[in-house]
């Protein structure tokens, strides 16, 4: 298969959520890059062709679109860079 990717990814295993109109759903992020990332959700068909991924640890936000999905495994193109939640 070839490598469509401008980014090499990164393996990771960090806790995150899909948030979207209100609602949020638990997922686990497997691989992130600049431009996307791939997350493990227990089901694909409730989650949004857009939304915002939330990583659990920081609280920085990503704003989504669905690419592809296979079994459990979403792919994500990011819509632009990251950004990190304000205290208070």
């Amino acid at each position: 298969m070839e490598e469509k990717r401008r980014h090499q990814r990164t393996e990771i295993n960090e806790p995150a959520y899909v948030s979207a109109g209100g609602s949020v759903m638990r997922c686990t992020v497997r691989n992130i890059s600049p431009e996307g990332a791939a997350i493990d959700v227990d089901n694909p068909a409730f989650v949004p062709a857009q939304f915002r991924l939330v990583m659990a640890s920081d609280s920085s936000t990503r704003d989504c679109t669905v690419i592809w999905i296979r079994e459990k495994r979403v792919g994500l193109a990011f819509a632009a860079p990251a950004t990190a939640r304000s205290p208070g």
